[in-house]
């Protein structure tokens, strides 16, 4: 517990029973199992995941592997923390119980017989399980949840304006895992996957980045690169997903659905041009700093592989703002990231004298220098290496960093 760690530094102690007795850490949401035994759900559930099927403590079979919620000593845990405040332990949050599979499957059932009325209010708390944990999505997920919600969505093919219960559907699908054979079922109908695309222009942002992501778990979900190929060959998904990503103002989610996305899409080596020409350029480097890490990672290798292509290259050579960005990332938010700004500006300094002098005057050789001695990754590595070639053989010696001159370097002579 993050509360708890320093207080302990001063002599504050755990009660030896309010620890989990596998991860030995102040329990957030004790659990009892068959046993007898309590534990920390996530520590438990964990146990149970890697294959394990006996009591950590006792060593008994778990016979049942249903996890009983202790309440009273989730009570007495909270009550200690607040207690302990003036040591800088938090209180515990009451955590939200899981879903229960017969209440999802009861749900499910109304959604599929009831009335308009009954129908919309199951969804509506369908998505609010979806929204508040991973485990309720799983949940959700391992049932026949996503083949109701889509054919309630795509029964209501080329109907405008969408229902209630359409809306409700989309946005509970955009939150679930779907299946291989369910993102076949809508990959192989073009009609549905342009009914999807359609919603990327619709009047509510909200639609839009759900329909993004359904779009995007479709691609992702499916192994056929010709399945991948069409649907990113249907017309506006390009631009449709880069108008997420333009959206003015701050909205975290359509940033992270708009990238992933694109990236997906941008796998099709022969769709990558659609990219370009629907104006990925500008959100891809104008938003970066707004990214949080596992996004700026896929904005990086998705700006690596349309670097690939010509067009790409001078898109991004062109853009004043592309070149300082990729340096200044080497070495500072990941080694993915590193990497894959390093083959960034591989490709657009092969491709353009303005790009090498460009990297040159914001600093590149040392950071190269410094990736080459780093703990970096063997491609990114490499990568470095034919940078710093290209970029001593191609340009004058006076621009250049003498790696000769740079303390404790240990780069390769070319």
């Amino acid at each position: 517990m993050p509360g708890s760690l320093e207080p302990l530094d001063v002599g504050v102690q755990i009660p030896y029973h309010f620890r989990c007795p596998i991860s030995l850490e102040l329990m957030r949401d004790p659990v009892t199992v068959c046993t007898g035994q309590t534990y920390d759900r996530s520590s438990i559930e964990s146990w149970v995941a890697t294959g394990n099927t006996t009591c950590p403590v006792t060593r008994a079979p778990l016979t049942d592997f249903t996890l009983i919620p202790n309440h009273t000593l989730r009570r007495l845990i909270q009550e200690w923390c607040v207690a302990n405040n003036s040591f800088g332990i938090e209180r515990i949050p009451t955590p939200k119980q899981p879903a229960d599979p017969i209440l999802v499957q009861n749900l499910l059932n109304q959604i599929s017989s009831g009335s308009f009325g009954m129908r919309l209010s199951a969804l509506r708390r369908l998505r609010g399980l979806a929204h508040d944990s991973e485990k309720n999505r799983n949940v959700l997920s391992a049932t026949n949840a996503c083949q109701i919600l889509l054919s309630i969505l795509l029964a209501d093919i080329g109907s405008d304006p969408l229902s209630d219960l359409d809306l409700e559907s989309l946005a509970v699908l955009s939150m679930l895992a779907l299946s291989e054979s369910e993102c076949l079922y809508v990959a192989t109908d073009l009609d549905r996957v342009r009914f999807f695309v359609t919603l990327l222009y619709h009047p509510s942002i909200d639609v839009r980045v759900n329909s993004a992501a359904v779009i995007e778990t479709v691609a992702a979900g499916i192994r056929s690169p010709e399945l991948r190929a069409q649907i990113s060959s249907v017309e506006g998904v390009f631009e449709g997903i880069i108008g997420i990503l333009k959206y003015p103002l701050a909205y975290p989610r359509a940033l992270k659905i708009g990238i992933k996305a694109l990236f997906a899409f941008c796998l099709v080596k022969q769709h990558r041009h659609l990219a370009i020409d629907a104006g990925s350029v500008e959100p891809l480097i104008n938003r970066f700093a707004e990214l949080e890490k596992c996004d700026a990672e896929r904005a990086l290798a998705t700006v690596e592989l349309l670097c690939r292509i010509p067009d790409g290259c001078a898109a991004f050579s062109s853009h004043a703002l592309t070149v300082p960005i990729l340096v200044k990332i080497i070495l500072k938010i990941s080694d993915r990231a590193t990497e894959y700004a390093s083959g960034a500006l591989l490709s657009l300094c092969s491709a353009s004298e303005r790009a090498k002098i460009e990297a040159v005057a914001a600093g590149v050789m040392i950071q190269l220098l410094l990736l080459v001695q780093s703990d970096c990754t063997e491609r990114a590595k490499r990568k470095a290496q034919m940078l710093l070639k290209l970029l001593r053989t191609s340009l004058p010696h006076h621009t250049i960093v003498n790696s000769d001159d740079f303390a404790g370097s240990h780069v390769v002579p070319f």
